[in-house]
């Protein structure tokens, strides 16, 4: 493959897993390879093999005679990705110096100041709660670890991002920020530990109110083809 092909193929996989991760096209949503090569001016071949990644990581479902769809999220394969993120975050306390890189913290008072925004975009908001994470691992020197957890956590992110829509306010988010961060500076090392324990555990909550009012967006059966009803496609 030429290093243009091979570049187009990344373009269109990165663009349909961040249509897919910030729900512009929704669970359960019909894909036709056609009319994604038309929209992002590309031929088929890089569309459907971006299909196939995107179909290794869970977030897209391929059924042979019936059609390509968007992955409905999986509670298990969030419950997974939850106990990874977990795992790696609460560890990064425990590695936390005693003296705090002071740069780091002056980003992350930064960062929490700009998610305190009036009216702030929820898309940014989430970037910038991404970013916030990752610097707390730069704390304890974990900073490399992030995009092994990114790469892991699809489907989370999905149900991360229902929970934050429905809020339609961060605020209960930056408030958790703002105590994990409290008790990392005052090295608050149980209290850090229980806050962002019951921070990344938020997500379970929003799944359950989710999922009992919009059970369509859930995996129930993953072997059973969802019914074409529609071609995604944007402007």
């Amino acid at each position: 493959m030429s290093s243009r092909g091979r570049s187009n193929r990344r373009v269109v996989y990165e663009t349909l897993r961040r249509k897919v991760l910030t729900l512009e096209l929704r669970p359960g949503a019909a894909l036709s390879e056609n009319e994604l090569a038309a929209a992002l001016g590309v031929s088929r071949t890089p569309v459907r093999e971006s299909l196939i990644l995107l179909a290794e990581e869970g977030l897209v479902q391929v059924f042979p005679q019936v059609g390509s769809f968007v992955s409905r999220v999986d509670p298990q394969r969030v419950a997974d990705a939850q106990f990874l993120r977990e795992a790696v975050e609460l560890a990064a306390l425990e590695d936390l110096p005693a003296e705090l890189d002071g740069e780091v913290v002056e980003e992350l008072e930064a960062n929490l100041a700009r998610q305190r925004e009036p009216g702030i975009d929820l898309e940014d908001f989430f970037a910038l709660d991404e970013d916030f994470h990752r610097g707390l691992l730069r704390l304890s020197g974990h900073d490399r670890a992030w995009p092994t957890v990114v790469s892991a956590k699809g489907h989370l992110d999905r149900a991360r991002r229902l929970g934050l829509y429905e809020a339609n306010s961060p605020r209960t988010f930056v408030d958790q920020h703002a105590g994990i961060l409290a008790a990392v500076r005052e090295h608050d090392l149980p209290g850090a530990r229980e806050r962002m324990r019951t921070h990344l555990r938020e997500v379970f909550a929003d799944i359950g109110r989710i999922q009992e009012r919009s059970p369509e967006l859930f995996a129930s059966n993953s072997t059973a083809p969802p019914v074409r009803r529609n071609v995604v496609v944007w402007e």
